[in-house]
């Protein structure tokens, strides 16, 4: 699929970006960063290791307080899914922040419209809907609309698998962290989830065994628990775990599994929904349709709104949770996400993220071939990883690598997302086929840079 300038962005000139002006983080962005810090505590770990200070954003790029411009191969990691400042998502809000910015949860005729667009639009029967203004708020909603619809306590992720910071959420994510305390909440579970590259149980052609997979919850839930699961909840394709992509059959095998056993399947797709991959909903990819699924980060395209949403025969358990919340559906996040649909139909970006990974799979497949430090690379829509390994048979991390090519490659001009060994990448999906390949092209730069560095030159 070819593309033309989106008239939005047609006036900017993306062969100037990047454009760095002075090596980042430059003198005002140090400045800024430490005016800030001063105060500010609990950074992410890309700011931890490229502390720029950001002063403005246009569709596929940012620019710094120094006047560096950047190609953007994060998004806000995963959120401005649609690109900074789309014209009509921030018309969308400015309008609605005139006229009307919180009602509770009153009814508006704008959070009808979005309801009624989320009930046209999203697959099979997911017909009731609750709003917040964070990730991990609908992750809680959605948990607790699990133990309610089902009268069961237990509920089962997979390693790996990141679902928020609160302690529910925590206890249901592979994160390590004391201020939390020292145990999960009652009645968390964690199994293996398939990943390709790193398979528990393969086949005798060596490929992976998702059977084997589907057979040891069953074995786990016979052995470890108390026989009362409620859900099992897993994102759909992996964010903080590195851009893991499960085999197309897994999906399908354990919906099946959850059916004949009466558990709820929860899909958090928090960070996979909106197009990021291609479709509304990542679990769309295997012709699945969970029970409850989270919607988050490109919902709003930057603007904090969430949804839980559940299919019909359990949507009413909605009403047994105490629901509500101080900000969720207030108006402007309405029109925010509302806008945010509206956006990706109009300019048919569900198409353009499909494009977009091809695209990317086609370079990365060749990267791979002309570099020993890079062990796979996968992509769903513009949702991508690179993993990089000390040695190409035993598979071993190399979280050096990561940061040195992480740094090396954002001091080109390419603000993007670290993961230890593995690099992840959100490009807006309506991002250029020339910028995509430009950025990768500062990737394969950085990753030869780091290879010389360390010795590992072929």
């Amino acid at each position: 699929m070819s593309k033309t300038k989106n008239t939005y962005w047609a006036h900017v000139d993306l062969s100037q970006y990047p454009d760095m002006k002075v090596p980042a983080p430059g003198p005002q962005s140090k400045e800024w960063h430490a005016r800030c810090t001063r105060y500010f505590k609990g950074l992410s770990s890309q700011v931890k290791l490229f502390p720029v200070a950001f002063e403005s954003g246009y569709g596929c790029t940012l620019k710094d307080v120094d006047g560096n411009s950047y190609i953007d191969f994060s998004s806000g990691i995963y959120v401005t899914t649609l690109g900074h400042c789309h014209p009509k998502i921030t018309e969308a809000i400015r309008k609605q922040a005139g006229s009307l910015m919180n009602a509770h949860d009153f009814t508006t005729p704008i959070k009808a419209r979005l309801m009624e667009k989320m009930a046209a639009t999203l697959p099979g029967d997911l017909k009731g809907f609750q709003l917040y203004d964070c990730g991990t708020a609908a992750v809680e909603a959605g948990l607790r609309v699990c133990r309610a619809a089902t009268g069961k306590p237990e509920l089962i992720s997979g390693f790996n698998d990141f679902h928020g910071k609160t302690y529910g959420a925590v206890s249901l994510a592979e994160f390590r962290d004391p201020a939390y305390g020292p145990a999960r909440a009652p009645g968390s579970h964690m199994v293996p989830r398939p990943n390709p590259y790193r398979p528990l149980w393969t086949k005798a052609d060596g490929t992976i065994d998702t059977d084997k997979y589907i057979a040891f919850y069953d074995e786990y839930i016979a052995r470890a628990t108390v026989n009362q699961v409620a859900a099992i909840v897993m994102e759909p394709i992996q964010g903080w775990g590195g851009s893991v992509i499960p085999p197309d059959d897994f999906f399908p095998k354990l919906r099946q599994y959850c059916d004949e056993h009466k558990i709820l399947l929860m899909a958090d797709e928090v960070l996979t929904s909106m197009g990021r991959t291609g479709k509304w909903l990542a679990m769309e990819h295997w012709g699945v349709v969970p029970d409850v699924v989270t919607l988050g980060k490109g919902f709003g395209n930057g603007f904090p709104v969430t949804a839980v949403a559940v299919r019909e025969p359990y949507k009413e358990a909605i009403e047994k949770i105490s629901a509500s919340s101080s900000y969720g559906g207030n108006p402007v996040a309405c029109a925010a996400a509302l806008a945010c649909f509206e956006v990706i139909e109009e300019e048919r970006l569900l198409d353009r993220a499909l494009h977009l990974e091809q695209l990317a799979m086609k370079y990365m497949k060749g990267m791979m071939a002309r570099h020993k430090i890079v062990g796979d690379v996968r992509a769903k829509g513009c949702l991508m990883g690179i993993e990089l390994v000390k040695d190409l048979a035993a598979k071993t991390p190399f979280d050096q690598a990561g940061r040195l090519v992480y740094q090396k490659a954002f001091a080109k001009g390419l603000a993007w997302i670290p993961a230890g060994h593995i690099l992840r990448m959100s490009p807006p999906i309506v991002m250029e086929d020339e910028v995509l390949i430009k950025g990768l092209e500062m990737i394969e730069e950085a990753i030869g840079e780091t290879e010389k560095d360390l010795g590992y030159t072929r």
